[in-house]
């Protein structure tokens, strides 16, 4: 982790409209304007209890806040909190590199039928394992091969 991290009001509003539909703790919460879409973050192993049968709990929060919403399980590692974020698709490789004006990046290997998923509709869960990567361990940029 880089950093303790500081919710917002807004935020903290999601974060308890989301535990008291959904019955699990979120740990973090991002509100993506741009994407119009709420990501949350939770314990691992706790994504498809907060999800429901069939996204039945996303939905009725979806359907209360009109934003998209997006589950992602934590991790105590950069590596398996990159797979995570791209959970469906199966990944390969994770490696985190160190280049010479001391940025990192993570190169991620996708097995070839899952890239449409892990990159998501116009990028965007690529977009989301880049924002959550740079939130919680200082990687400037996640590239997908």
């Amino acid at each position: 982790m880089v950093q303790r991290i500081r919710l917002t009001g807004n935020e903290m509003r999601y974060i308890a409209l989301f535990e008291n539909l959904t019955g699990e703790m979120a740990n973090d919460c991002i509100i993506d304007e741009k994407r119009e879409r709420i990501i949350l973050i939770v314990k691992p192993g706790n994504a498809g209890r907060a999800i429901g049968r069939h996204g039945s709990r996303i939905r009725m929060m979806r359907d209360m806040v009109r934003k998209d919403i997006e589950i992602v399980e934590s991790a105590d590692t950069a590596i398996d909190f990159i797979k995570n974020s791209f959970a469906p698709a199966h990944v390969k490789e994770v490696r985190i590199t160190e280049r010479l004006d001391n940025r990192k990046v993570a190169v991620v290997t996708i097995d070839q039928r899952d890239k449409g998923i892990a990159i998501g509709k116009n990028g965007k869960t690529a977009e989301r394992t880049r924002l959550l990567a740079k939130r919680y361990f200082g990687i400037d940029n996640v590239v997908i091969v």
